[in-house]
């Protein structure tokens, strides 16, 4: 995974997308035949550990692959999904405050959370036509399945058995600091659970866009609760690698979340006429530069696009940490 010395933009970023993939191929082994595997638990770990030095470089860098990759994982669903899953929540748990036995639990959760069902997993992310009755069981029963799989490859942390075995309970009543610490991380991981299906693509539907995401949780929740509103605050309206319509009419992939006092920063990747942009034009964060306007579905734009574009964009998002540009670069 390491680029040569005379590589292009594009050739770094497929090095760059390099560090992502193999995560999440490393992981579908895992999860595809775990009983197989010596060693499952230190695996696991190590996966996470990899994750988290990813995000730590560059946090902004580390969601735009994320974002970017949920449409076009070359592994499984079930794979693919997880490591969605695991990213968010290891943002989310810093937004939240969570300590770290409780941060550690919910990542691991969110790895293995369908660990009983991922055959499953990727074939219904392949299927079109409604769930048949033993699917319907199997999905439902799948949290205990899954629970008792971990425990079958030594898993013994019964905070983490807990979580995987109460990942889809009903949404509670009570405020988060009020539940007992496993039912938190139960409700965290439910949340981060189906915002990130929310976004990837099915084969009976395309993603949806983040903020059609956020409000069809919302709609689950009758308004976003206190953990939606942690994600809104720790990946953004508009996270990066996300597609989204510019005041000037410019279609624009976010590069960089914003703050309370400037927007996220933007490269505009199509004009207003429909017509690539290459190079893409990067706009600076400032008051001057175009507003948002709304936010778009991924699969509506990404095949309009020179694949050059995206490369040079992922470049630039690398380049924003000299630490992360040194993971491809040396």
């Amino acid at each position: 995974m390491r680029p040569t010395a005379h590589a292009t933009p594009g050739d770094s970023y497929e090095d760059l997308l390099g560090l992502w993939s193999d995560l999440e191929s490393a992981l579908s082994m895992l999860l595809s035949a775990p009983l197989s595997v010596q060693g499952f638990e230190l695996k696991l770990r190590q996966i996470d550990h990899w994750l988290q030095e990813l995000l730590a470089q560059d946090t902004d860098a580390a969601l735009y692959l994320m974002f970017q990759r949920a449409s076009f994982s070359t592994v499984g669903y079930s794979a693919s999904h997880a490591m969605v899953c695991a990213c968010l929540c290891h943002v989310l748990a810093q937004e939240l405050g969570l300590g770290l036995r409780e941060h550690q639990v919910l990542a691991l959760g969110a790895l293995t959370m369908n660990i009983g069902m991922s055959a499953l997993q990727d074939e219904l992310a392949l299927q079109r036509e409604p769930l048949s009755p033993a699917q319907r069981l199997a999905v439902q029963r799948h949290p205990q399945v899954s629970k008792a799989l971990l425990m079958r490859l030594f898993i013994t942390d019964p905070m983490l058995l807990e979580l995987v075995a109460e990942h889809h309970q009903p949404q509670p009543q009570d405020a988060l600091e009020k539940l007992p610490p496993a039912r938190q991380l139960a409700h965290i991981l439910s949340t981060v659970d189906r915002y990130a299906a929310l976004i990837s693509p099915r084969r009976s539907r395309p993603g949806r866009s983040a903020t059609d995401s956020l409000n069809r949780l919302a709609q689950h929740t009758r308004q976003l609760d206190q953990t939606g509103q942690a994600l809104v605050r720790a990946v953004g309206l508009y996270p990066p690698g996300t597609y989204v319509r510019l005041n000037n009419g410019d279609i624009g992939v976010v590069l960089r979340r914003g703050s309370l006092d400037m927007p996220p920063q933007v490269a505009s990747v199509m004009d207003a006429a429909g017509h690539g942009l290459v190079p893409p034009h990067i706009h600076e964060t400032g008051l001057q530069s175009p507003r948002i306007r709304e936010s778009l579905a991924q699969a509506a734009i990404a095949r309009a696009l020179d694949p050059r574009t995206l490369a040079q964009l992922g470049v630039h998002a690398a380049r924003a940490s000299q630490a992360l540009w040194r993971m491809v670069e040396i």
